[in-house]
């Protein structure tokens, strides 16, 4: 009796380090293939030649904005795409483009994040269940009419003021002193919602999805740590849907926001237990309302 007992044991434990492990295997695996195929499709983009060709001022902007964008998603858990495309556009870079280049990246930046936040145990496992399909629906939605329908320049004012209210929520989230804990309603439209504004407006699923959960007073370490893993299955839908629609334009892009992802993303562990959030999510939601209105007026 007792032998049957412990195989029945073994057998669970070794299901359950399958289960395990395919939260960091699915990650690695989608990244390995869309990479091969990024490489296999647009060869001579990724020569030694065309990175040197394209290795110039415009890089290094794109650079810089990469790990500034990380060091605050990084330190506050949201903001990546707000921040970037904010920049981008206030540089003059098309919607579609920045869209496309922002959620590009995003898949390595958050397939790095959801693997990371596995490892250190941060991850509601039934709140990513109930975030992932309707988040990458959303995405995949606001993807394609924006790759495919809407006119980019036309939709470029209002992606200004959209992100001009993303960073009103964002102070707004950091003036909120005492939070009162409420079950929060219909997870699916909220995650529909965001991944849907996220693909659309370049940004929005951690400013709308995570400042609604940890405004009803969830847990922030898993709070971020589930809305971060789920944000890759969105990023990656988007991403895959813009390829798909619209191609692949904007390497500089890409590449300058990747690279400088990756290298902050370590730097922003070391800031994220140093720096205080509020003066941060302060100075971060000042500074994409300046960029918002300085796109605004180059439109109007």
């Amino acid at each position: 009796m007792s032998k049957e007992l412990k195989e029945v044991n073994i057998n669970v434990k070794s299901g359950t380090t399958f289960a395990e492990r395919l939260w960091v295997v699915i990650p690695v695996v989608l990244l390995v293939g869309l990479f091969s195929t990024l490489v296999y499709n647009h060869y001579a983009e990724f020569s030694w030649n065309g990175f040197l060709a394209g290795f110039n001022q415009e890089f290094l902007i794109f650079f810089c904005i990469g790990i500034f964008a990380q060091l605050v998603d990084g330190t506050l858990g949201m903001g990546y795409g707000a921040t970037s495309t904010s920049f981008l556009l206030a540089y003059g870079i098309p919607p579609a483009i920045s869209s496309t280049g922002v959620h590009v990246a995003e898949m390595f930046t958050t397939g790095a994040s959801a693997i990371s936040h596995h490892r250190f145990g941060n991850i509601n496992k039934k709140l990513v269940r109930h975030l992932l399909i309707p988040g990458v629906l959303g995405s995949i939605a606001g993807a394609y009419l924006l790759s495919d329908v809407i006119d980019g320049d036309a939709i470029k004012p209002f992606i200004a003021v959209y992100m001009i209210a993303l960073a009103i929520i964002i102070i707004r989230k950091a003036l909120k002193k005492n939070i009162i804990k409420k079950k929060t309603k219909k997870l699916g439209v909220l995650a529909s919602f965001g991944g849907f504004m996220d693909a659309v407006g370049g940004g929005g699923w951690g400013p709308i999805v995570t400042s609604t959960l940890l405004g009803n007073g969830r847990n922030p370490r898993y709070t971020i740590g589930s809305v971060n893993a789920a944000e890759f299955a969105v990023a990656f839908a988007s991403g895959v849907t813009f390829m798909l629609f619209g191609g692949i334009q904007g390497w500089q892009v890409i590449i300058g926001l990747i690279l400088g992802g990756v290298i902050a993303a370590p730097i922003a562990a070391i800031l994220v237990n140093k720096i205080k959030r509020k003066p941060m999510m302060i100075l971060v939601g000042i500074l994409i309302v300046i960029l918002s209105l300085k796109t605004l007026s180059k439109l109007l």
